[in-house]
């Protein structure tokens, strides 16, 4: 019954339209035959009669247009303007094609860009009210967001007012011991109440109950949704089994939801408590721990900062020693996971906005082309009595029409390319940033593509409307098309063309300066030979090396067995590989020098004797570390250059002594060489202040190892891992990359790259389609002035002349774009300074290559129509005319 009641209604609104229209024809006929009865009986001939009596009455055609719309039959116009805008697309597949497919490029670009912006910035973090979530750490004058100590984790959680709850995590890492041996897994430690404060539950099992994170409970693990099925087969039956981490037994009690990410400990498959402290985290000195927090309701971002700033200055007057300067740092939790890539994204959206811009004038150009040609037709359509308004609907019928083809396309182009570019960034990258793996089409992309195609359709729509709805209609059917189409091409044509370059300029500077700035960084000077070294990273468990000896004897064995690999040339071992961050720092108070509670903070590096120089680093004065340097002898340590000026300038450092802040005995080591400085950070950070301590005078079980070789170092990498295992089964041997993959998988890298190769593909795009905008102006204009171009050669005028006037044309529309572009490149370029290294928003050989390389394209385009105007016939040309 459902289905039959429409299609009576169909029927009824089909036999309704019937009787009107033929009551309609009735009714006219009607009021002519009247008419023309009054004509007559006046003495008009019947034959006069009859033509005065339809031309007093009207065009039919229109009235029943005009009476049709008045009663109400939207659907039938609108389907006639449908088909009437399909045929006109079907009559011109050229300008259709071209069209649609530059439309649906930029449109694609813009929508593709927005769903990682929308995946990043727009979308809420996937936990409880994350609006309430935040992130806590401490914060000093060198390090504005600095890890927090254990201890005054646990006062700030007793102190606060504005809380709910502050929890705790930090990384770590086991052996996971399987039947093929000790395997090295990620994992995190963290306080009892990181899920809860989070608002996640579990897939399988509990989470942590309150106490469990104390020193001496039960050791306790929750699983990753991933190390489940991946390690456990998805077993239903794991809750309450055990598994082995570094020798000791875990009870598994939970297993995390699929769904679940926390980018900032990204990859950690296995989640304990914290129980045993670390020696570090005795101190409340130590900072290696990351907060985050949930706010009380009806508490907001200020109050909670004030509070735990107040907490913090309590602290530090109760604890000067340790916590002197230490301030508190409050973010939302949604900066810690994007806070990095936010400028990268913005900027990319832009980029893609500007291409946007660059389609759309594209195709209005276009159109403005294509509104010339159709002079006649629209003059025609305005004599037979179509109004303004009934023009410009058909404009926008055919505007929309337009504008969704593109859509469409749009939609499957982006698609696409949110697959591509996911797949393409490394795993690294999607470590850090998780959320790039949910960027896909969802209502909140359908919304903006929707919202781009409508502003698209009215552009569109308006183009044509207010050049041909309003124009004369004499003036359309004397010109027919013929008129020459220099106004057109000074004023809209021009001004879109001037606009094209001017974004196109914008586009390719900032490429050229993201491009540099990656150069750059890539090529920034790293205090060491990069090339030819292999890394590796060793883990070795605790209860097999339990003592100092035990570990000694492994870093020797380590770099014996490897330097006896053919081709190596040295091997070393480090607490820490460089170019990884300006992580594991150390507060160190100078002997002899005043005192007065200041943080002293320099990076810590535990290093073999021969780590330097298997980095062919640079020693400045005094010695490196010898391996007569060891448990049995006075602390020694070398230390870099930045230290040297910043705490002895204008002194020579040998020999002198520093220590912790109590200058307790066991911390005392003597500076014994002096080496230039190594960047330990990121590469776009300056180098800090840094020592390299004695590793056999302070061995611990995790280091890193370092292989110089004489042939490829990628080739190295599979012998050294296998001598690992060789020296002991039990050790966990993971990691294992070349130094060049080290810097260019870094996160700084990795932004930089993405930065510069996305914004210059839209620089390239955005330069083709800006020339060919220019040609087809010239081309069109030069089209337009056949005519007038036979008569001057008719006339005399030689083939260079007439190059030189419609190159003059092209040049003066270049020149005004590349002014224009350049001068919002310099202020746009300002907007991406963090994103910059090495060069400025203004460097000058940036912008002029740019402009060269415009210019060039440009006039290249343009010399095309040029030479087309030169080799005109004037015979030719008047005949056609």
């Amino acid at each position: 019954m459902n289905s039959i009641t429409p299609l009576f209604r169909k029927l009824a609104l089909l036999f309704r339209r019937n009787r009107f229209r033929t009551e309609l024809d009735e009714e006219m006929a009607f009021h002519r035959e009247q008419a023309e009865k009054e004509l007559i009986a006046a003495g008009v001939p019947p034959a006069r009669a009859r033509t005065q009596a339809a031309r007093c009455f009207g065009n039919p055609t229109r009235l029943r247009e005009r009476s049709s719309e008045l009663v109400g039959f939207p659907t039938e116009t609108l389907l006639l303007d449908l088909r009437f805008a399909l045929r006109q697309m079907l009559k011109n597949p050229g300008f259709a094609c071209i069209a649609v497919f530059v439309l649906a490029l930029g449109m694609g670009v813009s929508i593709a860009i927005f769903g990682f912006v929308d995946a990043a910035l727009l979308r809420p973090l996937p936990y409880d009210h994350p609006d309430r979530l935040l992130s806590v750490t401490e914060s000093a004058a060198a390090i504005p967001i600095a890890d927090l100590s254990y201890y005054d984790y646990l006062d700030w959680k007793r102190m606060n007012k504005t809380l709910r709850s502050i929890d705790v995590y930090t990384n770590a890492g086991y052996l996971l011991r399987g039947p093929q041996g000790a395997e090295p897994v990620t994992a995190r430690r963290v306080s009892d109440g990181f899920f809860s404060t989070l608002g996640v539950h579990m897939a399988l099992g509990r989470g942590f109950l309150p106490g469990e994170d104390l020193p001496g409970k039960p050791k306790i693990v929750i699983l990753t949704y991933g190390a489940w099925q991946n390690r456990f087969s998805s077993r239903r039956d794991i809750l309450g089994q055990s598994v082995n981490l570094s020798g000791d037994n875990y009870t598994i009690v939970g297993v995390l939801p699929r769904e679940f990410t926390f980018a900032p400990a990204r990859d950690g498959e296995f989640w304990t408590p914290l129980l045993d402290q670390t020696p570090c985290e005795k101190r409340r000195s130590c900072h290696d721990f990351s907060g985050i927090a949930r706010m009380r309701d009806g508490v907001d971002l200020q109050a909670a900062t004030a509070d735990l700033k107040a907490v913090a200055r309590q602290l530090e007057l109760q604890y000067p020693q340790s916590n002197r300067d230490q301030g508190a740092s409050v973010r939302p939790l949604s900066e810690l996971f994007v806070g990095d890539v936010r400028p990268v994204l913005l900027i990319l959206l832009s980029g893609a906005g500007l291409l946007f811009a660059i389609a759309c004038t594209n195709v209005a150009s276009l159109l403005l082309v294509r509104a010339e040609n159709r002079k006649r037709e629209i003059a025609v359509r305005g004599a037979l009595g179509a109004t303004p308004a009934r023009l410009t609907r058909q404009f926008m019928t055919e505007a929309v029409l337009l504008a969704a083809s593109g859509l469409v396309l749009a939609l499957a182009l982006a698609a696409w390319l949110m697959a591509l570019l996911t797949r393409l960034m490394p795993k690294t990258m999607i470590l850090h940033l998780p959320f790039l793996e949910n960027a896909g089409l969802n209502a909140h992309s359908a919304t903006f593509a929707l919202a781009i195609g409508a502003m698209a359709a009215l552009l569109f729509a308006a183009t044509p409307s207010l050049r041909l709805a309003r124009q004369p209609i004499r003036d359309g059917l004397a010109e027919g098309g013929r008129a020459a189409a220099g106004r057109l091409w000074r004023r809209m044509g021009a001004n879109l063309v001037v606009a094209e370059l001017a974004i196109a300029v914008v586009l390719l500077a900032g490429a050229g300066l993201l491009i540099q700035s990656f150069y750059r960084l890539l090529r920034v000077d790293l205090g060491f030979a990069a090339d030819h070294l292999a890394t590796v990273q060793v883990m070795a468990p605790d209860n097999i090396y339990k003592k100092d000896e035990q570990v000694n004897a492994l870093y020797r064995e380590v770099q014996r067995r490897l330097a006896a690999l053919p081709g190596v040339v040295s091997v070393g071992i480090t607490s820490d590989l460089p170019v990884q961050c300006n992580c594991d720092t150390d507060w160190i108070r100078f002997v002899g020098k005043p005192f007065h509670g200041e943080h002293n903070e320099v990076l810590e590096r535990d290093v073999s004797p021969n780590y330097l120089q298997s980095l062919r680093a640079t020693l400045v004065r005094g010695r490196l570390l010898a391996e007569s340097d060891d448990l049995e002898k006075p602390h020694v340590v070398v230390i870099n250059e930045t230290l040297a000026r910043r705490f002895y300038p204008g002194e020579d450092p040998i020999g002198k002594k520093y220590g912790d802040s109590d200058l307790s005995p066991k911390s005392i080591r003597e500076i014994v060489g002096v080496v230039a400085d190594i960047r330990e950070g990121q590469l776009d950070s300056m180098p800090w202040p840094a020592e390299y301590e004695a590793a056999y005078q302070d061995p611990i079980g995790y280091f890193a190892v370092t292989v110089r070789t004489s042939q490829d170092e990628k080739t190295i990498l599979p012998a050294v891992v296998s001598a690992l295992h060789q020296i002991d089964a039990n050790l966990g041997v993971y990691g294992e990359a070349t130094m060049a993959q080290q810097m260019n998988l870094s996160q700084t890298a990795l932004i930089h790259r993405l930065s510069a190769w996305l914004v210059a593909a839209f620089a390239l795009i955005a330069l083709v389609l800006g020339v060919v905008g220019l040609y087809g102006v010239i081309a069109y204009s030069v089209g337009r002035r056949t005519r007038e171009i036979g008569v001057r050669m008719a006339l005399g005028a030689q083939r260079s002349a007439v190059y030189g006037m419609v190159m003059r044309e092209a040049t003066w529309l270049t020149i005004t774009g590349l002014a224009i572009g350049l001068a919002a490149s310099v202020a746009t370029s300002l907007l991406m300074r963090s994103l910059l290294f090495g060069v400025t928003a203004w460097d000058a050989p940036t912008l002029a290559c740019v402009a060269v390389v415009l210019g060039t394209a440009s006039l290249a385009a343009s010399f095309i129509p040029a030479h087309r105007a030169a080799s005109v016939n004037p015979t030719d040309a008047l005949r056609a005319e």
